[in-house]
């Protein structure tokens, strides 16, 4: 059975009937003669999966496969000028828009986290994306140096990153997350840089549960000891108080702080929680489980286009790092789908190697190293015409 090139298998998964209606709500295409904000988005998702270099590789890249662009909905390849303008001047507002609009498609299609309990659970983090002061004077982060900073949380039903926000370099975490509002009966999980003992009591409050590190100069007094487990790492289990006069005034409750030896550092790790039900081992693993979003930000960088930018507007640089968010949804929803053993990384190099191979996108996913099936013995064919 012919089957059209794999990138234009990938992008049905895109719901172009919404894509069309996120267009005509921000007016990203006002204006536009001939160039299409579909045409802008496939050039800006090649530059993804394709890791091109430059607005040069993109639209000579889309050139020297012209006759296969016609399947992913583009009448002809771009030229530098038009792609480097839309960029530029067209709202990234439907990027943004287009990013959560699948987020919602492919929620609860990628499968839940690896632990019993049903809760959702979260990671937040936040990481610098370095660009140079003398070409985007608008990001100046140090008097020598600019910056964005990328603020994100990733959910570990099938490892999606379900909210980005862009901030100057100088915005504090703690800023962006005190602003949020999560599900009730939610897990966040986060390092010590969210260390906010009011933020702490208000997501008591709406009954949203959190796992971080304890700092170690916190004062507290210890209310109760409960029974640490006999076999394993944990070392304490303690229902606390905070004993400060500021920090008791900003969180009066009680919290718990778990206690576990880690033996590859040889030191013993304090954890802090307001969840009372879990083990000790499992609020010790859930903030072992942070460390993916720490891979998700390594694999952004590494594999994805957001380090280096084909523009150097405001608008351009959010248009590239929206895709690059976009393309990580089509990556991680290919992952959950197939049933080969995929590691993130593996499957972009591997998908970038195959864009424009004609093979069925799925069954390649599943069987990645499988031959390609023969073609058609077309003498056979022929012998058949008269």
């Amino acid at each position: 059975m012919k089957v059209c090139s794999m990138f234009s298998q990938l992008l049905p998964l895109i719901d172009r009937a919404e894509f069309d209606r996120l267009v005509r709500l921000t007016g990203a295409q006002k204006g536009a003669k001939g160039f299409t904000c579909w045409e802008q988005f496939v050039s800006m998702l090649f530059c993804q999966l394709g890791r091109a270099n430059s607005l040069r590789e993109i639209c000579g890249g889309l050139a020297s496969c012209s006759g296969k662009i016609a399947h992913l909905g583009m009448k002809q390849a771009p030229n530098k000028s038009s792609l480097a303008y839309a960029n530029a001047h067209r709202s990234a507002d439907l990027y943004e828009k287009l990013f959560y609009s699948l987020l919602g498609q492919m929620r609860g299609q990628c499968g839940p986290h690896k632990f019993r309990f049903k809760n959702p659970l979260i990671s937040m983090d936040a990481t610098l994306i370095q660009l140079s002061l003398s070409m985007f004077e608008w990001a100046e982060f140090r008097r020598t140096k600019g910056a964005l900073k990328l603020h994100l949380q990733l959910d570990h039903d099938g490892y999606l990153p379900c909210f980005a926000f862009l901030t100057n370099a100088r915005t504090h975490e703690i800023t962006v997350a005190r602003r949020l509002s999560f599900q009730p009966g939610s897990i966040l999980v986060f390092d010590r840089g969210y260390n906010d003992y009011a933020w702490f009591y208000r997501l008591t409050l709406d009954k949203v549960f959190f796992v971080t590190r304890l700092k170690s100069n916190a004062a507290f007094e210890v209310v109760k000891e409960r029974e640490a487990p006999s076999r394993g790492h944990v070392v304490k289990d303690q229902i606390i108080r905070f004993a400060g006069p500021r920090s008791s005034e900003e969180y009066p409750g009680e919290l718990r702080r778990v206690c576990i030896f880690d033996a590859k550092r040889l030191k013993v790790l304090q954890f802090l929680t307001n969840n009372m039900t879990l083990s000790a081992s499992t609020i010790a693993a859930i903030y072992k489980e942070r460390w993916q979003i720490e891979i998700f930000f390594k694999t952004i960088k590494q594999y994805l286009k957001i380090k280096t930018f084909l523009g150097t507007t405001f608008n351009a640089v959010m248009t590239q790092l929206w895709t690059a968010l976009i393309a990580m949804l089509l990556l991680q929803y290919l992952r959950w789908k197939s049933s080969f053993p995929w590691s993130l990384s593996q499957l972009l190099a591997m998908l970038r190697f195959n864009l424009f191979t004609h093979r069925n996108l799925f069954e390649w996913l599943d069987d990645p190293y499988k031959p390609a099936p023969e073609p058609p013995d077309l003498e056979l064919q022929l012998s058949l015409l008269f």
